[in-house]
C-alpha cells in the first residue's frame, strides 16, 4: 500500500466526505451548484444522489449517519462488529452494537473516489487474500486489515449459499486481527420443518455468541421493536415494489441501489424507515404527474439484473440507464420475499413473516428473515432447482414485465460463473434476451466503464432492444 494511504483513518475520511455531501443540496440551487464546482474529485456521486431529488438526499444522509454511528461508537460504549450483506444487521440494532457491512462499504467507496478502492484491495493480497478472491470484500477489509479504520471488536457472518470467497474474507479478517469470530450456517433448503429448525437453532446461538462477547444480553421488548421496525419497512417496500410493476414506471433506477442498501445497513433502524417513507413519497408523486422514472422521458426498455449492478466510477452504470429510458426493475437484491409479496406465490416455502407475539416467535421471525436474504436464499446449490436463481429470477422477470436480464458479478463470484451460462441459455428459452457482463461490479480495473458501456450498447442494439 502507499505510504500516503496509511495518512489518513479510511473510516474518518469516508464519514467526512459522506457528511458533507449529505449537506451540498441543503442551500439554494445557486449555492449547491457552486458548491459541486470545489468537489471534483466527490462530485459525480454527490450530483447524482442530489439530482435523484429528496430520496437521493436523504441516502446521503443515510450513508453518513452510519459512518457517524461507527466513528462514535467507542465514546458511546459500543462494540463494533465486522459482518455481510447477507446477514442481517437487525439482531445488532437490537442488542445496540455498530454493525459494518465490508461489501456495502466497498460499494460506497467505490462510488465515491474516482481513484476507487484498488489499494485497499491490494493490500489484502499483500497480506496473503488471494487476488481471485471477491472485491466485494476485499475493498473495505483493505482497510480494516492495515489498521486504518475504528477497530472490530469481533466479526459474525453468514455464509451465503455456497460462496467459500465471502466465508474465507471474513475468516481471514478474524484469524488476521486476532479477534473473536461466528460463521452461521445456511440452510440447504428452505420452508421444510428440519431446515428452519436447523437455522432457528443455529441463529440462537449466534445471539449467544454475540451475548458472550459483548457481554449484553438480548433485550425482547428492544428487538420487538426492531421487528416492528421491519414490518413497517416491508409494508413501504411493498408499496415501492407495487409501482415499479407499472409500466411505465416511476421509480428511477439509482432507486433500487437505495432501496438495497439501505436495507443492508439499517434493517430494523427507524434510518431506513424515514429513507423508505421519502421514497414512496417522491413515487407517487412520480405516479400522480405521469413522470417516467429515467431521465430520457420515455421508457424504453426494463431490464432485470439477474445478481448485482456496477459499482464504480461515480454512479455512470445507473446514470447510463437513466439517459437511454432503461427502466431497471431489480434485482437478486432488491427483493425481500417477505410473504406478502407478489412474486413468491409460485415459490411457496421460500418467505418469511414478522410474528412479536413472544420471545420465541421473534427469534423465529429473524431467523428466518435472515435465512432469506441474497444469496443464501438463492445461490445455495444447483441453480435449477426449486426456489433458488433459476426459479426466483423467471419470477421476477415475468411479473416486472422485463424485456432483457442481464448478470453481473465479480471475477471471485466462482459458483455464479461456474452456472451463468446454462442459466442464460434457460432464460434464453423462456423469452428473455440474456447479457453476461464480464467485469468486476468492484474493480473497473478488470473492466473498464467504456468497455462496459460499449458492450451493453452492443447487446441491446444486436437483439433489437434498443
Amino acid at each position: 500500500m502507499r505510504p500516503e494511504i496509511h495518512e489518513y483513518n479510511y473510516d474518518w475520511m469516508m464519514g467526512k466526505t459522506l457528511k458533507a455531501a449529505s449537506q451540498v443540496a441543503a442551500g439554494t440551487a445557486k449555492e449547491t451548484e457552486l458548491t459541486l464546482k470545489y468537489i471534483p474529485s466527490v462530485r459525480g456521486v454527490a450530483e447524482s444522489f442530489i439530482n435523484a431529488g429528496p430520496t437521493g438526499i436523504q441516502f446521503l444522509a443515510l450513508l453518513a449517519a452510519y459512518y457517524e454511528n461507527i466513528l462514535t461508537a467507542r465514546d458511546n460504549g459500543k462494540m463494533i462488529v465486522g459482518t455481510t450483506f447477507c446477514n442481517s444487521p437487525a439482531i445488532l440494532h437490537a442488542m445496540d452494537i455498530v454493525p459494518v457491512t465490508f461489501e456495502v462499504l466497498t460499494a460506497v467507496g467505490g462510488l465515491v473516489w474516482k481513484r476507487g478502492m484498488f489499494d485497499y484491495m491490494d493490500y489484502c493480497v499483500e497480506v496473503g487474500m488471494p487476488e481471485t478472491s471477491c472485491s466485494s470484500q476485499r475493498g473495505f477489509m483493505g482497510a480494516v486489515l492495515a489498521n486504518l479504520t475504528e477497530k472490530l471488536d469481533f466479526v459474525i457472518c453468514d455464509t451465503p449459499g455456497v460462496c467459500d470467497t465471502n466465508a474465507n474474507a471474513f475468516a481471514f479478517v478474524s484469524s488476521y486481527q486476532d479477534i473473536p469470530y461466528f460463521q452461521l450456517n445456511y440452510p440447504s433448503t428452505l420452508g421444510d420443518d428440519r431446515s428452519q429448525q436447523y437455522h432457528i437453532d443455529d441463529y440462537k446461538e449466534m445471539i449467544r455468541f454475540i451475548e458472550t462477547h459483548s457481554g449484553r444480553k438480548l433485550d425482547y421488548n428492544r428487538l420487538k421493536a426492531v421487528l416492528l421496525e421491519v414490518n413497517k419497512q416491508d409494508e413501504i417496500t411493498a408499496d415501492i415494489e407495487d409501482m415499479l410493476l407499472m409500466k411505465p414506471t416511476p421509480i428511477p433506477p439509482i432507486f433500487n441501489l437505495i432501496l438495497y442498501a439501505g436495507r443492508f445497513l439499517f434493517s430494523g433502524h427507524e434510518e431506513y424507515t424515514k429513507l423508505l417513507e421519502v421514497m414512496r413519497a417522491s413515487s407517487l408523486q412520480r405516479m400522480k404527474d405521469g413522470t417516467p422514472g429515467v431521465k430520457a422521458g420515455q421508457e424504453k426498455l426494463r431490464v432485470f439484473m439477474a445478481y448485482i449492478d456496477h459499482y464504480t466510477v461515480d454512479m455512470n452504470f445507473y446514470d447510463y440507464f437513466e439517459e437511454r429510458g432503461i427502466a431497471h426493475v431489480g434485482s437478486i437484491l432488491t427483493r425481500n420475499f417477505r410473504d406478502n409479496n407478489k412474486y413468491v406465490e409460485d415459490m411457496p416455502g421460500s418467505t418469511y413473516g414478522v410474528d412479536t407475539s413472544s420471545p420465541e416467535a421473534m427469534l423465529d421471525s429473524i431467523a428466518q428473515m435472515n435465512g432469506r436474504l441474497p444469496m443464501v436464499r438463492s445461490i445455495r446449490g444447483p441453480y435449477d432447482q426449486p426456489g433458488m436463481w433459476l426459479e426466483e429470477s423467471l419470477a421476477c422477470a415475468h411479473l416486472y414485465q422485463a424485456d432483457c436480464v442481464v448478470y453481473n458479478g465479480t471475477p471471485g463470484c466462482r459458483n455464479t460463473w461456474g452456472m451463468v451460462k446454462p442459466f442464460a441459455r434457460d432464460m434464453e428459452k423462456h423469452g428473455f434476451p440474456a447479457h453476461i457482463m464480464y467485469d468486476d461490479a468492484f474493480d473497473d480495473r478488470v473492466e473498464s466503464w467504456d468497455a462496459t458501456k460499449e458492450r451493453l450498447d452492443e447487446f441491446f442494439e444486436v437483439r433489437g432492444l434498443l
